[in-house]
């Protein structure tokens, strides 16, 4: 089975949201709490040697998705073609009616919640409609520093290698995300 998976260069991120722009509009996601790719960013230090990394956070198409088990009504699936991980709204019990098992579960907060009534469960499906038609997810075409990439993981690793941990992400060896890193060195306190 192939795993479809990102790549992230942590060292050329600038934390600009170009990508987290960019896949609200190409998704039509309403101004609110939902955002299906995240920039979180991580400060250390204080001047004059401070340091500063931003971490990508879409759903990370985990090898092992804990959200999957978790989920009561069974509307998470993880696709055996190219092991995007979808959810069935359609399916979905919604926030109220289950308590969002699949959002406690996921260490990476992935699955969100609108603020809409009844809202139903939704996340980052690594742009599946543009695979179909041979382009890479909105976030990795939008990305004015060329920080990210998608594809095939395997063609990740041979490509970028194998780092799978950056500044601000542990890697669950549990659920296996599907993502490769270039980390920013942290250099505080170093001559």
């Amino acid at each position: 089975m192939m795993q479809l998976g990102f790549y992230f260069d942590q060292s050329r991120c600038t934390g600009c949201f170009t990508c987290c722009v960019a896949c609200k509009d190409w998704h039509d996601i309403s101004a609110g709490p939902i955002r299906w790719v995240r920039v979180d960013t991580i400060e250390e230090g204080k001047f004059p040697d401070p340091f500063v990394a931003h971490i990508f956070s879409p759903c990370y198409q985990c090898e092992d998705p804990s959200c999957l088990k978790a989920c009561p009504a069974d509307a998470i699936v993880k696709r055996k073609e190219d092991g995007i991980v979808t959810v069935n709204q359609e399916e979905c019990l919604g926030e109220d009616s289950c308590g969002a098992p699949c959002k406690d579960a996921c260490p990476y907060g992935s699955p969100q919640f609108g603020d809409e009534e009844s809202p139903r469960m939704q996340k980052c499906d690594l742009c599946r409609e543009q695979w179909q038609e041979g382009k890479k997810p909105i976030c990795v075409e939008a990305c004015p520093m060329r920080a990210l990439d998608a594809g095939p993981l395997s063609e990740l690793k041979k490509k970028y290698g194998e780092l799978k941990e950056g500044t601000g992400f542990v890697y669950s060896s549990e659920i296996k995300p599907s993502i490769i890193f270039k980390p920013k060195k942290n250099n505080i306190g170093k001559p």
